[in-house]
């Protein structure tokens, strides 16, 4: 099922995110409709607040981009992530443009380490503890940043924030429509 999306200004964006078990209600198919739901809006990751549940959830499906070949892998990488937690931040921090299904039509150059060791659980609670890089560590520090409530605008300099103000306003006053489902503003 393609959920609507949590827009920037709603406050479950702010919220710490519960932990769940492996008894979580319906739990595989929540992460069917996280999968449909991120790719239908044209995403790489989502986490479980941006469909507007409070849960230590993420999806990140991508096809991995080759620099050498400059073009993108056959085979797409799929992760499911419960219970995320960052043990260690490695390696040199880089920009990197992001944007976000929450944020829609914003995109800005976020500061992150290249690679973090992850600990996490995949969708059969198998348990897992890797460094990982790349653009699954990229989309895992964004998606992950959700989890604790904070989104890739509070990543940027005091002065990027002021600068991109009128364009987050328009994304909490309902001015920006993308072009899939969000949660419509109380």
């Amino acid at each position: 099922m393609n959920l609507p999306i949590v827009t920037y200004g709603d406050p479950m964006l702010r919220k710490e995110a519960a932990p769940i078990t492996k008894d979580y209600p319906d739990l595989k198919q929540l992460i069917a409709d996280m999968f449909e739901t991120m790719y239908n809006a044209d995403g790489v990751g989502l986490a479980a607040p941006q469909i507007d549940k409070s849960i230590q959830l993420v999806v990140i499906g991508f096809r991995p981009y080759n620099e050498k070949t400059d073009s993108y892998g056959p085979e797409e990488e799929r992760h499911v992530l419960i219970n995320p937690e960052i043990l260690e931040e490695k390696g040199e921090k880089k920009y990197f443009n992001e944007g976000c299904l929450s944020i829609p039509e914003i995109h800005e150059d976020v500061l992150r380490p290249e690679s973090i060791v992850l600990h996490w659980f995949d969708e059969d609670f198998n348990e897992h503890t890797e460094e990982i890089d790349g653009m699954f560590a990229r989309v895992a520090q964004h998606e992950i940043d959700h989890l604790h409530g904070k989104v890739f605008t509070d990543r940027l300099s005091p002065l990027r924030r002021t600068m991109i103000k009128r364009k987050l306003n328009d994304v909490i006053s309902g001015r920006v429509r993308p072009k899939y489902r969000v949660k419509n503003k109380k």
